[in-house]
């Protein structure tokens, strides 16, 4: 059944470096501004054909649903192009699930990604995308493959000039439980009207904040948050008591800390977490690893 392997395909994680919710559509879905910031935190998926047609999964680490977003995506693209070649995906799953980095979809988007070369599809990264918007909000940053100024409901991106945010160590911890983001999104907690900005704004401020070593804005989603889940909470202050500074990354329950240039974190060695506790000293990307794989 074999035709073709692909190896180590990687799907790098995000943060929000922050995200404020400025509004509501009529359907309910709220608007957000956010910054998305790839980090070195991956999944390694590996692909090999199958000329029968059929796609099947195989997990490597962690059991996932059956029916994950990486599968979900193969299937979408396979019935997109009428292709009659399958595949073979194995997952070996390294980013919480749960923690508000983004794992799935970004599972979902590198499958896309992959599978178009492996098949030999070559669509351009446009037809990639509309079917990325149909996976989830967060799948069609990933697809871009650039760290990205986002808005409405995610689907709005608007990739961030070359250099605009310097290379950053990020400290990022999960405490134990996930965080079900309906019911963030659901809080009487969570605020709904924060102003918007404006690209160019943001990055003037962000820049001007980096140099005085504070973060820009806020995430509107972390006080419900820590009322539902008083871990976050928890890490948070971990987090500040070694950096000075903490923030959750989407709707959690992962939260990260700006920890210096990469050249010279803050902290150099990673003290042993708290049980049931996970994380790491990430680094920013400036671009996904698979960035030049569609055009």
């Amino acid at each position: 059944m074999s035709l073709t392997t692909l190896y180590d395909v990687p799907a790098p994680a995000k943060l929000n470096l922050f995200l404020h919710v400025v509004g509501r559509r009529a359907d309910g879905y709220h608007l957000l501004q956010s910054v998305f910031v790839l980090i070195d935190w991956c999944d390694t998926l590996h692909f090999e054909c199958r000329s029968d047609g059929r796609l099947q999964r195989h997990d490597l680490g962690p059991a996932l649903p059956d029916d994950d977003l990486s599968l979900r995506a193969a299937r979408a693209l396979q019935q997109a192009s009428g292709t009659t070649l399958g595949a073979d995906l194995s997952v070996l799953k390294q980013v919480p699930w749960g923690a508000g980095l983004g794992g799935g979809s970004s599972d979902a988007a590198s499958t896309l990604l992959a599978l178009n070369r492996l098949w030999g599809l070559h669509w351009p990264r446009e037809r990639l995308l509309a079917i990325a918007l149909t996976l989830g909000a967060d799948v069609p940053f990933f697809v871009g493959g650039r760290n990205a100024f986002v808005g409405g409901i995610g689907e709005q991106l608007h990739p961030l000039p070359d250099g605009a945010l310097p290379p950053q160590a990020l400290a990022v911890v999960k405490p134990a439980p996930p965080i079900a983001t309906a019911a963030i999104f659901g809080s009487p907690l969570l605020v709904r009207d924060t102003e918007p900005v404006i690209v160019m704004s943001f990055l003037a401020d962000a820049q001007l904040a980096v140099m005085l070593g504070s973060g820009y804005g806020r995430n509107d989603l972390q006080p419900p948050a820590e009322a539902s889940c008083p871990e976050v909470t928890q890490v948070a202050r971990w987090l500040e008591a070694r950096f000075g500074n903490s923030r959750m990354s989407g709707s959690g329950s992962a939260v990260f800390a700006r920890a210096g240039a990469v050249a010279s974190p803050m902290a150099t060695n990673w003290p042993d977490l708290p049980a049931g506790w996970v994380g790491r000293m990430c680094r920013s990307l400036d671009q996904h690893p698979l960035v030049d794989w569609s055009s």
